[in-house]
């Protein structure tokens, strides 16, 4: 397993800063917050931004997020659908090799709404295929669709698509209704990505994506969840993703190096 972190941990900071600030903390890979790489666009070129990475010895090891794909319909759909597909140029410019989805949300899911996600799915990995990207479909554990990581991997079986899989957050395997057996559905074939943090003294009810904290200064019990990463031979990365504004207010070089270290001893765990 790979580490990385993702530029949610420092989400004021601009991507080139990121760049060079995850370096100087030892961090080799990023997980892109493609709004920060889109802005930085704006005033670079591709090829300026390329040689930036290399100088720094930086991959960008996936890209987040792409939402509105699965359950909009009509001129939104259209409208995202046209958004993702601007997004899957971007990654294949850089060579990210996986774009991760949040489902749509549903205040009221409908009966019908599942079987509009497996269409969509198609649609969008086949799209991905083209430009050589995978897809990782992420559940959202207070969401009212998709919500849990049973579901996410039926939509991704349903789909059928080679280049689909899901994507693997702790905070919202905890957050939300996943169940340890669900671990059991994870192979190797099906599981795109992995993001991890902690969270210390605040009930699932309450905790916030502001409460993460660094993995193994919470409460999590997130030895299970390496232990059938291990047992599938789960060779992917391993996203450090905290949205944490006190963190936030600290240097981003610094938050590299303790984001290295933690997710060092987690993987070195066992």
């Amino acid at each position: 397993m790979k580490p990385c972190i993702s530029q949610a941990t420092t989400l004021p900071n601009p991507f080139a800063d990121d760049v060079r600030d995850y370096a100087a903390g030892g961090c080799t890979a990023i997980e892109v917050w493609l709004t920060k790489l889109e802005q930085h666009l704006e005033t670079a070129s591709a090829s300026d931004t390329a040689t930036l990475l290399a100088d720094n010895g930086v991959v960008l090891a996936a890209a987040a997020y792409q939402g509105g794909l699965l359950l909009a319909q009509g001129t939104q759909r259209k409208a995202h659908f046209d958004h993702f597909k601007r997004r899957l140029d971007l990654c294949q410019q850089f060579g990210i090799p996986t774009l991760l989805l949040v489902a749509d949300f549903a205040q009221r899911p409908e009966p019908t709404d599942l079987g509009r996600a497996v269409v969509s799915l198609v649609e969008a990995a086949r799209w991905a295929a083209g430009f050589g990207v995978r897809l990782g479909l992420e559940f959202r554990g207070t969401d009212t669709f998709c919500n849990c990581l049973d579901t996410a991997i039926s939509l991704v079986e349903q789909c059928g698509e080679s280049n689909v899989g899901v994507c693997l957050d702790v905070f919202h395997y905890y957050k939300g209704p996943s169940k340890p057996e669900d671990l059991d559905r994870l192979t190797s074939t099906n599981l795109a990505h992995v993001q991890v943090c902690d969270v210390a003294g605040v009930p699932r009810e309450w905790m916030t994506d502001s409460d993460r904290v660094l993995p193994g200064e919470g409460d999590f019990r997130l030895g299970p969840v390496l232990a059938r990463l291990r047992a599938i031979g789960y060779g992917g990365y391993v996203s450090l993703e905290l949205m944490n504004p006190v963190l936030w207010q600290v240097k981003a070089s610094q938050v590299a190096d303790a984001g290295v270290k933690a997710l060092t001893r987690l993987l070195g765990a066992g």
